[in-house]
């Protein structure tokens, strides 16, 4: 599919502010690449896609992750907004021709992220979290790290995804905890942290 088709395509699935959100996704996330030295092209379509299967809520979600093959956990179940990165792979892959692996984990894992993420599913990951329309505590000095260092925005990202969490009262994903440790492992590793 071209990516006019895409973009075609993804206006009328999604929200016009989940829209508008996307695109401010695919931009920064460009922008990471160019700094980093990875295709942008390809991380253009990962940033557009990211959200593709936000549309599926509740048991609407429990009963597609099942369908496609995917076991929600204890967290998922009860929490299915999580799901929507699963949902999401499998529509970038079959409604949008997707079959760049980069690409479809990048949208698989944006929203806990997990251990060992590549540099292409950090920038996503990061990008999904920093993009110019959001607008919370400390997300400038995320801002200026994710052009720094990626593990370390990550543990920013997920440190305040843990503090957003927790205040809310729901349950937190252990894949985000996960993610945040490896990256600071990482860091401390190489004396960055």
């Amino acid at each position: 599919m071209q990516l006019e088709q895409i973009l075609e395509k993804l206006s009328s699935a999604l929200t016009e502010k989940r829209y508008i959100h996307s695109l401010s996704v695919a931009e920064i996330a460009v922008k990471m690449a160019k700094h980093y030295g990875v295709d942008d092209k390809k991380i253009y379509v990962a940033g557009l896609l990211h959200d593709c299967g936000k549309f599926c809520k509740g048991d609407i979600a429990r009963e597609f992750a099942q369908k496609i093959g995917y076991e929600p956990d204890e967290i998922e179940l009860l929490q299915p907004g999580l799901l929507h990165g699963i949902i999401g792979e499998h529509i970038a892959r079959q409604d949008y021709g997707i079959k760049d692996p980069e690409i479809l984990k990048s949208i698989k894992w944006h929203t806990t992220g997990r251990p060992g993420m590549s540099v292409f599913e950090k920038i996503i990951y990061i990008a999904d979290y920093i993009e110019p329309n959001r607008n919370f505590a400390d997300i400038e000095a995320m801002r200026e790290e994710a052009f720094r260092n990626l593990d370390r925005c990550i543990v920013l990202c997920a440190d305040s995804t843990i503090r957003y969490v927790t205040d809310k009262g729901y349950l937190l994903h252990p894949r985000t905890v996960e993610t945040r440790n490896h990256s600071l492992l990482a860091l401390k590793a190489s004396n960055m942290a």
